[in-house]
């Protein structure tokens, strides 16, 4: 490994679970201390060896909560923030996140420990899909799972979004594939063909015999041993470009496409598709054929690799020069994937403060925003500390402080259908008729059927003062599974066609929205929340301070509105 003091101070510090709290009932744990045959020439553990440890501990997470044998489905994107020495001592824990019909999310995360000095810190996180299988062939149906900590209420509700981004992922690539925008951008990118290096050289096949050491106990292929022969051909491929030992720092979802059983021939290719500044992609695919048959795609891969230097810094790789067609295709999906790449971790944040108020929307990164989105606002409302501040009428406003934000909470009780309320409260056009702080709202963008833009123009808190604009993405989630909320959440985004202008404010929303619970057929809980931003605060301020009520006035009108318009017909957003 390289230099521990080097890694050492900027390590994650990882708290040992103190015995009696709360377990998950599908928790798994596996530990294990690395040796030398589980290394790498570096004395580092073999991310191959890594991911079949971790797919063994989650496949027996997800048996345990099914109670039958289940197979890996797929396996999210895995950043890999350190490397593992030897000697040193690999901990995975891993648990069932959500059920869905016969598939669950079981959640992964890998820390290391320092047996010396006792440090522990996280190496990577996964969200792996797992399927149920029944020994009749028949389809099994999940029993689900029962969130008992903050923590677990937060995973639970967040793998709802995580699945849809997992479902729409495909088209996602083809559109930003279909982009001119992005199309002139990657024409751009074309390097100097007088200096590139031809991909052909970068080219790894290799053969596998499937023997019953590499069988699962259900006699196929362990999935991990798949994954880490991959990463094997990967590795070489990578090696075979830059003449020297490359780190593996990402991979991009792993999807199996069918099983494999013991007696497969498995054939692994890799190339290298394209490198950047300091980075290369890698892409990977594993097929099987038995005997005369064809062959079977089992499954692919993208894999993103660096090259150290003494100091542990990344080096500037040469350009490369697809072969034409398909090498060109590789070239440039793979620079599609880099954009995904940068949009996911960029927006995709738990932490708010990292992430820019009103980032600017594309259709390329329109699926993370959305995922920001409606997550920022699942986990406002999963807070656990919530302060009760005042109470009239059965509308009650709650807050919670915390790391220099204040949050407010604004709930009720009323007879109406959740789905109803759903659709009335989505129209932000409509919003003006009970928000007196609404004073215009026109649609700019419908994205899609779930997702629409919005300028939303609010009265000057200040006599005298301008209005305020704000651009907002309204993103709405009808319930995944019976229990779960209607959810329309609310955000600032920057929208090109309409920058800032002199008329207006331009103020920023950090995450609103509703979360609206069926308590039965005919009643609803509506839940308002709202992390105040600067320029919201001034409109909540006082009644938090308990010198005012005007949240009680607005949720009354509110609920007026929704009385009024109980039987109206399905959310129909104004026209543009």
């Amino acid at each position: 490994m390289a230099s521990e003091s080097h890694h050492m101070e900027n390590l994650h510090n990882l708290q040992p679970e103190v015995e009696g709290q709360h377990r998950n009932p599908s928790e798994v744990k596996m530990s294990q201390i690395v040796l030398p045959c589980h290394a790498n020439h570096c004395g580092e553990l073999s991310i191959g060896q890594l991911l079949k440890w971790m797919d063994c501990t989650a496949c027996l997470s997800a048996e345990r909560h099914a109670g039958c044998p289940c197979v890996t489905a797929s396996v999210d994107d895995i950043y890999f923030e350190h490397t593992i020495g030897v000697g040193q001592v690999v901990n995975i824990k891993a648990k069932v996140n959500r059920a869905f019909n016969s598939s669950m999310e079981v959640g992964i995360e890998v820390s290391c420990e320092d047996l010396y000095s006792g440090r522990h810190w996280r190496v990577c996180q996964a969200f792996a899909t797992f399927v149920a299988k029944s020994a009749d062939a028949n389809k099994v149906q999940l029993k689900q799972v029962v969130p008992c900590t903050h923590q677990e209420q937060v995973e639970h509700s967040l793998a709802a979004e995580r699945r849809r981004m997992r479902l729409i992922h495909h088209d996602t690539m083809q559109d930003l594939l279909s982009n001119k925008t992005v199309q002139r951008s990657i024409s751009e990118e074309n390097h100097d063909e007088d200096e590139a290096l031809p991909t052909e050289r970068t080219r790894v096949e290799s053969v596998e015999l499937v023997l019953p050491p590499h069988a699962n106990h259900q006699v196929n292929t362990f999935g991990g041993q798949i994954m880490a022969w991959m990463e094997n051909v990967a590795t070489i491929a990578a090696s075979r470009l830059c003449n020297a030992h490359p780190t593996l720092r990402a991979i991009d979802m792993f999807h199996f496409r069918g099983p494999s059983q013991v007696g497969d021939r498995l054939v692994l290719k890799a190339i290298v598709n394209n490198t950047f500044k300091n980075s290369m992609e890698v892409g990977v695919c594993a097929e099987a054929y038995h005997g005369d048959e064809p062959l079977r795609h089992i499954n692919s891969a993208f894999m993103t690799f660096e090259v150290l230097d003494e100091k542990g810094r990344p080096r500037p790789l040469p350009p490369i020069k697809p072969e034409p067609q398909e090498g060109q295709r590789r070239y440039q999906e793979a620079l599609a994937r880099k954009k995904i790449r940068l949009d996911r971790r960029y927006i995709i944040s738990c932490n708010q403060t990292e992430v820019p108020l009103s980032v600017p929307w594309d259709t390329s990164n329109q699926v993370y925003l959305s995922y920001n989105n409606v997550s920022a606002l699942k986990m406002l409302a999963a807070k656990n500390n919530w302060d009760l501040s005042s109470k009239k009428n059965n509308v009650s406003l709650y807050t919670v402080e915390e790391s220099q934000s204040l949050c407010f909470r604004v709930e009720f009780e009323m007879e109406i259908p959740a789905q109803r309320a759903f659709i009335l409260l989505s129209d932000l056009c409509r919003r003006h008729e009970w928000d007196q702080h609404y004073t215009l709202c026109k649609l700019l963008l419908r994205v899609d059927e779930d997702d629409f833009i919005y300028q939303v123009v609010t009265p000057s808190v200040s006599k005298g003062g301008k209005y305020q604009d704000f651009i907002l993405l309204a993103s709405r989630r009808p319930p995944c599974d019976s229990g779960d909320p209607y959810v329309i959440a609310l955000r600032s985004v920057a929208l090109p066609s309409h920058p800032p202008t002199e008329e207006f404010h331009r103020g920023e929303v950090v995450c609103a929205g509703f979360s609206i619970y069926e308590v039965s057929k005919s009643v609803s809980k509506i839940s308002y929340y709202n992390q105040a931003s600067p320029e919201v605060l001034p409109y909540i301020s006082t009644d938090i301070a308990g010198l005012s009520s005007s949240f009680y006035s607005i949720f009354c009108a509110c609920r007026q509105y929704l009385l009024d318009n109980i039987s109206t017909s399905a959310f129909t957003p104004s026209a543009l």
